[in-house]
Formats: structure tokens, C-alpha cells, sequence
């Protein structure tokens, strides 16, 4: 059966090889050079210096084409993966009929899926691993002082065990969509919208898989941490009250407002006695919520390959 998953699926795996190959030489490529770049113009960096801002804001304008790649990969790559991978599965058996060849032979149906979905699901997986440990020897070239890996939520997916996680999710996802529909091309409408609402979904859900921490800020409005997980802020007035604006009293807000006028604005409450209080996850909870997110799409992957055995055995004809 693996020798027969191998002969059915080995386009899908050959070209997801090669485009993890072609990725890694673009992300190889632009590293070397980004590197000979910033030693050319700041020796020291990466690293805590004013200096270093500048040339990371430098990198950003140099290397824009890679940037819009990778910030677009958090999203597409699992879509092409549970389009490509789980969607033609079972909508294509059924589209072209070998399922009734290939399910009256001596292997049984129930053994014929599980042994696919577990050794495409292993190749998935590995596959999510690979691009992983790729973005993680990459961006250490292009850190600085702005650098955000658990703040950004794109790069919090591209990074540890998330891309894997994602990629088996969108993966079983297309698989019972194909058991669903019955057909390719529904099964990869559906999985490239799933993965989106999904994504969605958890973006809001990820504030809440710890308590947030808060602190209170005076004569600033800016934490100090530039990679944590912002949730919500709030106004603290003298009194210890939290409001979301607060009352105008001596500081009149103008309107039309500028960044000169908000700013004054703000000075004027901080002089008053008011403070400025935020709540956040800190990015020492980075495993915390990777072991999360990715707990929960595992379940769902075994809950939608369930899905998948269950129909398709119900209802192989």
C-alpha cells in the first residue's frame, strides 16, 4: 500500500519537494546577501542598536518581493496543501470511478484510507517541519530592533510546530471534503475557504488561551515590549476607574486630530494623574500558545480523518 500511495500520489509530493526546494534557495539567496549587506553597513547587527533599525528598515524596502511572498504563505501554502493533497484523495477516485477497482481488491477500504491518509498525513507533516526549520535559519539575518515573532501573527504561523499543524489540518480537511462532495473541485473551494475561516477563527480564539497580563503605563502609551500579543487597553483615571475614552475635564480634545495634537492630548491626561493600561500576552507564553493552536488542529485533523474513514466506508459505492 505505501509502494501504491507513492505511484498514485508522487506529483503532489515531487512538486510540493520542488517548491520547498525553490523556497529554500530564495530564502538561502536572500540571507547571504542581506548578511554581506548588513556587515557592508552596520557591523554588530543584528543586535540592540539604534543603528540596526535603520538597516532592517533598509532591508525591508531591498527585499519587498520576498517579504509579499512570505507574508502571503501563512495562508496560502496550507490552502494548496488541503487543495492538492486532501481534496483529489477521495473526490478523484470517485470522479474517475477506480474506486471500484481499487476497493474490491484485497485490501480492505477501511486499511486501503487509513494507510494513505497516514502516510500522505506523515509526508504533510514533515513537509510543515521542513518549511519550519527554512523560516526559522532565515529570519535571524533580517532581525533588529522591530522584530516581532510572536506578535505577528503571520510569523507566529510560520514558525515551531504551527506550519505542520496547519498543513495536517488543511490536509484532512480536503480529504473529507472529498468524501463530502465527491468531486475535486468543490472539495478545493471548500478547503481553501475552510482554511481561511479557520484561520480566522483562531485569531480571535488565541486570546483567550491564557489570562493576559496587565500593567499600567505612565507618560507613555507604548509597551516596551515590541514582540508581545496585544489584547486590549484602557484608560485609568485617578479615581482607578478603567474607561475606554476618557472624560475631557481640562484636556480638551481637538477634531480634527493630528499625531501632534493626540500626542499633547496624551500628555495632558498623564499629567493629571491619569494612566494607560494594557493587557497582553508576553512572549514567553510563544510555546504555550504554539503547543495550543497546534493541539487544536490536531484534534480536528483526527476528528476530520474520522470524518473521511466513516463516510467512505458507509458509503464506498
Amino acid at each position: 500500500m505505501i509502494w501504491v500511495t507513492w505511484r498514485q500520489h508522487r506529483a503532489q509530493i515531487l512538486v510540493t519537494a520542488g517548491f520547498l526546494a525553490l523556497l529554500g534557495l530564495l530564502l538561502l539567496g536572500s540571507a547571504i546577501e542581506a548578511n554581506w549587506h548588513v556587515t557592508e553597513h552596520a557591523p554588530g547587527c543584528p543586535g540592540p542598536v539604534e543603528q540596526c533599525l535603520e538597516v532592517v528598515a533598509g532591508l525591508f524596502d531591498r527585499y519587498d518581493a520576498v517579504y509579499s511572498v512570505f507574508g502571503w504563505m501563512p495562508l496560502v501554502a496550507p490552502a494548496l496543501i488541503g487543495a492538492f493533497w486532501g481534496a483529489p484523495l477521495l473526490g478523484r477516485e470517485y470522479e474517475r470511478g477506480t474506486h471500484r477497482l481499487a476497493w474490491t481488491q484485497g485490501v480492505p477500504v477501511r486499511r486501503w484510507l487509513v494507510i494513505k491518509l497516514s502516510v500522505l498525513g506523515g509526508a504533510v507533516v514533515a513537509g510543515g517541519l521542513l518549511l519550519s526549520l527554512m523560516v526559522s535559519l532565515w529570519r535571524p539575518v533580517f532581525k533588529g530592533g522591530s522584530d516581532s515573532t510572536f506578535g505577528n501573527i503571520g510569523v507566529f504561523n510560520m514558525v515551531g510546530v504551527e506550519p505542520a499543524a496547519w498543513w495536517l489540518y488543511a490536509f484532512a480537511l480536503g480529504a473529507a471534503a472529498g468524501s463530502l462532495f465527491r468531486r475535486t473541485l468543490p472539495a478545493m473551494a471548500l478547503v481553501v475557504a475552510g482554511v481561511a475561516v479557520t484561520m480566522f477563527t483562531l485569531f480571535q480564539l488565541s486570546d483567550h488561551y491564557a489570562e493576559p497580563v496587565r500593567t499600567e503605563l505612565s507618560g507613555t502609551m507604548v509597551l516596551g515590549d515590541r514582540d508581545a500579543r496585544m489584547v486590549r487597553a484602557a484608560w485609568v483615571e485617578p479615581s482607578g476607574r478603567e474607561v475606554d475614552e476618557p472624560v475631557a475635564g481640562g484636556c480638551p480634545r481637538q477634531v480634527p486630530e493630528s499625531e501632534e495634537t493626540a500626542e499633547a492630548w496624551h500628555d495632558c491626561l498623564f499629567g493629571k494623574g491619569h494612566r494607560y493600561a494594557v493587557y497582553y500576552h508576553p512572549p514567553s507564553r510563544f510555546w504555550r500558545f504554539q503547543w495550543t493552536e497546534a493541539g487544536i488542529l490536531t484534534l480536528a485533523s483526527v476528528a476530520l480523518g474520522g470524518l473521511a474513514v466513516r463516510r467512505t466506508h458507509r458509503r464506498p459505492g
